[in-house]
Formats: structure tokens, C-alpha cells, sequence
């Protein structure tokens, strides 16, 4: 399954945030094919709601090189893995399966420091189905004969999804926990990390690890970021809540369940990779600095 190819051609189960921020980066170099639940007026992207096999994901496949999942684990399993898995055992061309996890999977650690070799303990169900997807993907790598690559992402922000966003809009509150800390991470620095274990892939270097934490290199309070957004557009801060009366969604309430500090090291060794926004200050300075 590692033939080399001259041409590169990149398949995405779910063609969200992070891998529309991938496909502006990889340009032209690329063809770019990505999954939808519904058709649209793009020809590169094809249908598929994770419940069944769709004939235009067989199709789509053919020819890739690599393959990003970003799609949310089932409690079945992963669906590209449950519905596509003799397609993708079928490849002759592919390199390169990248697979987009949780440093949920870490669960909570008080605070402290987490890396790649610290312990799995997932708190949350999605952490506990990512980790079990981790699993079931570097086991398939290794029956195929292809590289995975497990990413495991913070909060994601960038344009449209920030602080500054939350702050113009007026939905911005300083959720105070005491404790609380935990690390995100700038969309462009996600996919500029991806694009560059992509490109590794191609190489005929043997990669030592199969997982990598992509993260900022500040792990900070809530509070204090969105204090900085209303800081960098001059307006008011925001009000304080206690976390018990925020009132928060599942996913949002999960995030202040569990306080950790996420090493990024092993990312930058390998890779070479080095975020633009090290911190929130210069990725919420960049958005807010943007019409």
C-alpha cells in the first residue's frame, strides 16, 4: 500500500473546519476530494451521512494518497472504518492516513502536564470513543501496511470562531472555575501541522511515533482569553459567571470537567513544526485585525 505516486490526492471523512484550512494550504499541489451529508455544487465533495456505504466515497477514494478523518466516532465505531474499511484496505496508492483525536483522551490531570506517553483516561464518551477509534486505526495501519498518524487537538479556534467573534457578537461571558486551565489551538497551525507529517509521509524517513499533540504553547484560563478579546477591540469586559450557573451544552461544559497543560514538543522535533499563534494573544490579534 505504499507505491509511490506522482500524483497527490487527498480524501477527507468530514470536510470541516480543519480540513477546509488544510485544503487552502495545500493549494494546488493537491486534489482534494472531502465528504458531506448533503450534495452541493462542489464536484470535489461527495455524500456520505456515516450511517451506510455511499458508492460516491468508493468512488472518491480511488487514487488517494492520503486520508484525513475527522468524522465523530459512533458508538458502533468509526464510520469511515464500519462502512469503507475494504475500500481503503484496497488502496495501492495510499501513504498517509491521518486521524483527528481529542486531548480529551488524556481526561483530567489537575492541571498538570500531559504529553504523549501519559496515561489514556478519557472522562467524557467522546473521549472514550476516540480513544477506542485510535485503537481500531492503528490496528488497521498496521494489518495494511500504512502509516496512521493520530493527531489530538485542543479547542480549535480561528476566524469565525473565536473569542473576538464572541465578543462582537455579544455572547462573550468570563466563566470562572477555580483552576481552570487548558490549551487551544489556531486552525491554521493544525493544518500547517498536518500539511507537514503529509509531506514527512513522502519521505523515505521512518517515523519513530504515531501520535502527536498539536496545541498552542500556553495553556491559559477561559476567562483570560476572552478578557483579551474584549481588551484587543476595545470594548467591555465581559460578565464573570460561576461555571455552575453558565449553563453550558454538553460539549462546552466537558471542557471545564477536565484542566490540563498539553505538551507539543514531539510535533515540533519531528515535523519541524512551529505554530504561527503560539499563544491566543497572537491568533485573537490576527483575527481582530481582520474585516
Amino acid at each position: 500500500m505504499s507505491t509511490p505516486t506522482t500524483q497527490r490526492k487527498l480524501f477527507c471523512f468530514g470536510m470541516g473546519y480543519v480540513a477546509q484550512a488544510l485544503g487552502r494550504r495545500l493549494g494546488a499541489t493537491t486534489v482534494i476530494v472531502g465528504t458531506g451529508r448533503h450534495a452541493g455544487a462542489d464536484p470535489s465533495r461527495v455524500v456520505f451521512d456515516g450511517a451506510q456505504p455511499s458508492p460516491q466515497v468508493a468512488a472518491g477514494l480511488r487514487g488517494a494518497t492520503h486520508v484525513l478523518l475527522s468524522i465523530p466516532p459512533l458508538p458502533a465505531g468509526d464510520p469511515a472504518l464500519l462502512h469503507h474499511s475494504a475500500d481503503l484496505a484496497a488502496l495501492t496508492t495510499l501513504r498517509w492516513i491521518g486521524y483527528l483525536s481529542t486531548v480529551g483522551v488524556y481526561g483530567d490531570a489537575g492541571g498538570a502536564w500531559v504529553d504523549e506517553d501519559s496515561p489514556i483516561r478519557p472522562m467524557s464518551e467522546r473521549g472514550r470513543r476516540r480513544a477506542e477509534a485510535e485503537v481500531t486505526w492503528r490496528r488497521f495501519g498496521r494489518e495494511h501496511g500504512v502509516s496512521v498518524q493520530i493527531f489530538r487537538l485542543p479547542g480549535i479556534y480561528g476566524p469565525g470562531r473565536s473569542a473576538i467573534d464572541a465578543v462582537r457578537d455579544g455572547s462573550a461571558r468570563r466563566i470562572i472555575k477555580s483552576g481552570q486551565v487548558f490549551n487551544r489551538c489556531h486552525v491554521d497551525d493544525i493544518a500547517a501541522a498536518l500539511a507537514l507529517a503529509m509531506a514527512f509521509a513522502e519521505t523515505d524517513a521512518q517515523c519513530p511515533y504515531d501520535t502527536f499533540n498539536i496545541a498552542d504553547d500556553e495553556p491559559a484560563p477561559p476567562q483570560d482569553v476572552i478578557a483579551y478579546a474584549a481588551q484587543r477591540l476595545n470594548g467591555p469586559l465581559p460578565p464573570e459567571v460561576p461555571f455552575e450557573a453558565a449553563n453550558l451544552s454538553e460539549m462546552g461544559a466537558s471542557f471545564y470537567r477536565e484542566s490540563k497543560r498539553v505538551r507539543n514538543h514531539r510535533a515540533k522535533a519531528v515535523f519541524g513544526w512551529a505554530p504561527s499563534f503560539p499563544t491566543y494573544r497572537e491568533g485573537l490579534d490576527d483575527i481582530a485585525s481582520q474585516p
